[in-house]
């Protein structure tokens, strides 16, 4: 019997595709302006970074992708001070999660602001016992570290905890790197190979695992 569940929050409680457009919108258009110097060895470059960008943290696509350090310094300065104040909603089956009577972790990687602001429009601040925001501009921290450091902290096993989130090389991999259960929540079916202790279109089918 699993004593709490640790959550991601972009693309596992809400959609970040409901929002992007207005979110990255100032963004998009410095990629656009610099389209020719990002897009000198694969010019589909611009593109690739803008659907990145909608499911990873901005520090690891821009690694990935070797962009530009002007541009990127550009970017990185609108986003340390980016916050979302517009009308936000969860996933319809996020609320069959948010009733489970068990103590409740939300670790998600990105700038503080900008996901302190997310998880204030979505009014789910009162659903976790913590919140861990994993700012890579500010330290090299983890979210296996932050996973570490909640097992130490509250005393559980591996087996006292389910780790949910759409991510394979985030917080399914740093999951399974513990030996903590995973659920890979993956409504479009993307990542069938993957490998992970239980996976769903829908959240509501944690309820069958605790």
């Amino acid at each position: 019997m699993k004593k709490a569940l640790i959550l991601d929050l972009d693309n596992t409680i809400y959609p970040v595709s409901s929002i992007s457009e207005n979110l990255f919108a100032d963004l998009f258009v410095i990629l656009d302006q610099h389209a020719e110097i990002i897009n000198v060895d694969d010019g589909g470059k611009v593109e690739k970074i803008k659907d990145e960008m909608t499911r990873r943290p901005f520090q690891h696509i821009a690694d990935e992708f070797n962009l530009d350090k002007g541009v990127r310094d550009k970017m990185i300065d609108i986003l340390r001070n980016m916050a979302y104040t517009q009308p936000m909603k969860t996933y319809d089956d996020y609320l069959h999660v948010r009733a489970v009577p068990l103590d409740k972790f939300l670790v998600t990687t990105g700038f503080s602001k900008l996901q302190w602001s997310k998880v204030k429009m979505l009014g789910i601040e009162d659903d976790f016992k913590h919140i861990h925001i994993v700012d890579p501009d500010v330290n090299q921290q983890t979210k296996k570290d932050v996973f570490a450091e909640i097992m130490r902290t509250h005393n559980y096993t591996p087996g006292d905890l389910l780790v949910i989130g759409d991510d394979p090389e985030s917080e399914i991999k740093a999951g399974r790197a513990l030996g903590i259960d995973t659920f890979l929540y993956d409504p479009a079916n993307k990542h069938s190979h993957v490998q992970v202790t239980y996976r769903s279109h829908n959240l509501q089918d944690v309820l069958k695992l605790i």
